[in-house]
């Protein structure tokens, strides 16, 4: 499963999801699954619980600088990768921080609802998302909901994909479990090349966490240097056995359990 004896570190600009499921915690438990060092940087603080979010508190953008200073003035990074924001404050923080590192690889999760319904963003966000974020985003990793918000001006999956990289995106890994299909079909786009295809059996439960527990280990392979394609081959893989073996803590969705691999 790792590609490098040493431990890479990824920073993650993250919320605090008091469940455990999704957030700071489901990017650490990926990424000490896969051999790396999390650094968390938190963006918020949700009131939450498996069914939904009530209340999202925003950390306060001078805050989230100094987090994210204290850390990068100290350690190397070989991964970022961003989740839920809270405010355009902070997207413009991430834009500024990340603007001082080209070279590192950028995973971009944009979570915009949670899966109980409750909306995190607005469209003045989403704005600031596509012009401060997208042009610094390696892998952009939206469901179709959240595509199309992402691109209201196109008709189809990959005209929108389309417009995404042509805002300056490395690359779109478009997931398919809100599609209206019999198994869970994943498109990678990239400019200039034919989309790459992933089926996956879908599993019968609805789960808190998935999108984070992809986009983290996506940044994780990236972080230990895997290519692209096999990065995101290896993330599917990764994220799909965590959900075939996720429990059911609480009274809503079920939680993926990202130590799979100790029972294996």
């Amino acid at each position: 499963m790792v590609t490098s004896s040493v431990k890479p570190n990824v920073l993650c600009f993250s919320g605090m999801d008091s469940t455990g499921g999704a957030g700071i915690q489901a990017d650490i438990e990926s990424l000490f699954s896969i051999g790396c060092h999390c650094l968390p940087v938190i963006t918020a603080i949700t009131v939450q619980d498996t069914r939904n979010v009530s209340r999202i508190v925003p950390t306060e953008p001078l805050l989230l600088v100094e987090q994210a200073r204290a850390v990068l003035e100290d350690m190397s990074v070989q991964a970022f990768k961003i989740g839920l924001i809270g405010s355009i404050e902070n997207i413009e923080v991430i834009h500024t921080l990340l603007t001082d590192y080209p070279n590192i690889p950028v995973v971009l999760d944009p979570i915009l609802q949670a899966g109980g319904g409750f909306d995190f963003s607005t469209q003045n966000l989403i704005n600031a998302m596509k012009n401060l974020l997208l042009p610094i985003t390696t892998v952009l990793t939206p469901n179709t909901d959240e595509l199309q918000r992402l691109a209201t001006e196109a008709d189809s999956p990959e005209a929108c994909a389309a417009a995404l990289l042509d805002s300056g995106c490395g690359a779109v890994l478009l997931t398919g479990t809100h599609a209206a299909s019999k198994n869970v079909i994943n498109q990678l786009f990239t400019q200039h090349q034919a989309i790459m295809h992933w089926e996956w059996p879908r599993l019968p439960e609805q789960y808190h966490g998935s999108g984070c527990t992809l986009a983290a280990s996506l940044a994780a392979y990236l972080a230990h240097g895997a290519a692209l394609k096999d990065a995101v081959r290896q993330a599917q893989q990764f994220t799909w056995n965590a959900l075939a073996q996720g429990q059911r803590p609480g009274c809503g969705q079920y939680l993926p359990d990202r130590s799979f691999w100790q029972r294996s």
